[in-house]
């Protein structure tokens, strides 16, 4: 999920269907130490936070993921598109030390905000995603390459209304309801009370017709 931005009601239903919830081998198990500060920075409790280090571990047991396992895992949820592009930028979001892979912190972190995180935390988040050079705007164009990639991962499953019937149609459509100041570009503040003010347009940032964050 986004989420959306990035499609944060995916992410949320990957919760429920991940391979990272099965179970792994009894003995792994956090730190206490690790326990601690996870729970600090997670909506997560103790128990659920075991229960995904043993499944993280279990997929996962060099204990980082790679970039070509996490388009794997996204590409089993969209069969129909190609979802290895926008799989790459929720990654580069996920891998907050940019080191090329995702470990668990990383990774509970990210499922944390994206899953239960308050709406502001969550569009601060997709924001990342948006906001490719990091400078604190997002730009048309890269508005444009996420929307690109979510429009190429949902193939022609989905039916768009006309006035989002192609990516650069709702790259328009998002604009013209966020970019308040109409300087080509938008910033956390127009981004986070663009969607705040007006629901329909968090449904533009996901890569689903209908819902909401």
């Amino acid at each position: 999920m986004i989420l959306v931005a990035s499609c944060l009601r995916m992410r949320s239903r990957l919760i429920n269907r991940h391979p990272f919830v099965a179970m792994g081998k009894q003995n792994s198990k956090l730190r206490p130490e690790i326990l601690a500060d996870l729970r600090q920075a997670t909506e997560f409790n103790d128990h659920e936070l075991q229960e995904w280090y043993k499944g993280f571990l279990k997929d996962c047991p060099s204990g980082h993921l790679t970039v070509e396992e996490f388009k794997k895992i996204y590409g089993n949820f969209f069969p129909y598109g190609d979802a290895s592009k926008f799989a790459e930028h929720v990654f580069r979001t996920f891998d907050a030390n940019s080191d090329g892979t995702i470990d668990f912190r990383e990774f509970i972190c990210a499922l944390s905000v994206t899953s239960r995180g308050k709406l502001e935390q969550k569009l601060k988040w997709a924001f990342s995603m948006y906001d490719l050079d990091g400078n604190g705007y997002i730009s048309r164009a890269e508005m444009l390459e996420i929307v690109q990639a979510i429009y190429k991962m949902v193939g022609t499953v989905m039916k768009m209304p006309e006035d989002e019937a192609t990516p650069e149609k709702r790259v328009d459509k998002i604009f013209r309801q966020m970019d308040k100041n109409e300087d080509g570009k938008l910033s956390l503040a127009e981004f986070i009370e663009g969607a705040r003010s007006d629901p329909s347009i968090v449904r533009l940032l996901q890569c689903e017709t209908g819902g909401s964050l």
